[in-house]
């Protein structure tokens, strides 16, 4: 729990108040993410919960580099000593190499693989399932929203459509694994 409370912790000083609808969504994600608690160990469930209350970070108005809030915020998370597998998470969530793709920045977001378990998935299904506001959605809702939010010709909407697949197949198989452990996660 110490990734975690650090974690929170800066998540606050960048989120909390520049952006508190921000904020109020990576806690919404973080308590998605405890959902899935039982299905890992003790090391994954604090990397999990802590990534998902930085993996916005990026979005900070000092921290915005790039236009690609998964890179700023995984070159941050990199600066102030966060774990390298944080970091990648981070960089990697929501397949963001998606739209990495879009805005020019794969080479940029190679620096981290993207690891491609039940972990990483269930922290792309814990942030495609929490709207701006915190609370719980499905992915066709949360997908909608993306779009509205942004517009039709902005870059994010473009990315949402394109990786709307591969999403809900990290949110399917995250929640058919929480099925078979007897998690209620609605």
């Amino acid at each position: 729990m110490e990734l975690t409370r650090w974690g929170r912790e800066l998540s606050a000083s960048w989120l909390g108040r520049q952006l508190p609808r921000r904020w109020a969504h990576v806690h919404g994600v973080y308590r998605r993410a405890r959902v899935v608690d039982r299905m890992f160990d003790t090391d994954d469930v604090d990397l999990l919960a802590a990534a998902g209350l930085v993996h916005d970070i990026g979005y900070a108005p000092e921290l915005s580099v790039t236009g690609l809030h998964a890179l700023d915020g995984a070159r941050y998370l990199q600066q102030v000593g966060a774990p390298e597998r944080l970091c990648a998470l981070v960089a990697h969530h929501s397949a963001a190499y998606l739209e990495a793709e879009l805005r020019g920045l794969v080479d940029e977001l190679a620096a981290w693989m993207d690891e491609r378990t039940p972990l990483r998935d269930a922290l792309w299904w814990a942030d495609m399932t929490t709207s701006p506001d915190g609370e719980v959605v499905t992915f066709d809702e949360r997908a909608k929203e993306i779009q509205q939010r942004y517009g039709p010709d902005d870059v994010v909407s473009t990315f949402i459509q394109v990786a709307r697949p591969e999403l809900a197949s990290a949110v399917d198989r995250t929640e058919a694994r929480l099925r078979a452990a007897g998690i209620d996660y609605v």
